[in-house]
């Protein structure tokens, strides 16, 4: 890949990932909930899943995909079903003002929030046809084309790692003085979860 057209690659990739979205909202939600450091293990989830559409997109699955209106409508509704439920989960979770119960939310397995990020991207139809409209832009066909992908999906995670855990998570550090009582806590926990009914929501209606 030319330098020039990597550099293009870096800053379209910079600008997408501080788009927010699901994956921000998950992100900023493990922060405030298990800390700034453990949060990591959503993240690495989310480009799981990044990988998982990069692979489907490369291996022209992704153009079934996105012209199968009945393919993309199930995952569409699926991945928006999943967000209203971690949304309306979000929204009744109990404070945790007991020792037992902050250790037991500090202390969520890293095997559960990876699987919950993996999800949250994973079930975006819309990002396989973001990708499918994304990924032609930087990729020449008269090149190798595997090691061009390899430089794209290194790139493009590397970037949403370092956006969602130092921008997005570390953002969500300054609110964590509202998590020291009960008042506090169920404000933000009904934030994030009608933020994630609303992007949920979004995806189901947007087309």
């Amino acid at each position: 890949m030319q330098f020039s057209l990597w550099l293009a690659l870096l800053g379209a990739g910079t600008l997408i990932s501080f788009t927010p979205g699901a994956g921000a909202i998950n992100t900023m939600s493990n922060s405030l909930n298990s800390g700034f450091r453990r949060s990591i293990w959503g993240i690495l989830g989310q480009q799981a899943a990044l990988v998982v559409h990069i692979v489907i997109v490369a291996l022209g699955v992704g153009v079934l995909v996105a012209s199968s209106p009945v393919a993309f409508n199930v995952i569409r509704y699926a991945g928006a079903a999943y967000l209203v439920y971690l949304g309306i989960r979000q929204f009744l979770a109990k404070p945790a003002v007991d020792e037992e119960s902050v250790a037991a939310l500090r202390n969520e397995p890293a095997w559960s929030m990876f699987r919950r990020g993996l999800w949250v991207n994973l079930l975006n139809p819309k990002a396989i046809v973001f990708f499918l409209a994304f990924l032609p832009q930087f990729i020449r066909l008269d090149q190798p084309l595997l090691p061009q992908y390899l430089i794209v999906a290194a790139t493009v995670i590397v970037i949403d790692i370092l956006v969602m855990w130092f921008f997005f998570a570390g953002t969500a550090r300054s609110f964590q003085r509202f998590t020291r009582d009960a008042k506090g806590q169920r404000v933000l926990n009904r934030v994030f979860g009608v933020l994630f009914v609303l992007v949920g929501v979004l995806l189901a209606v947007i087309h």
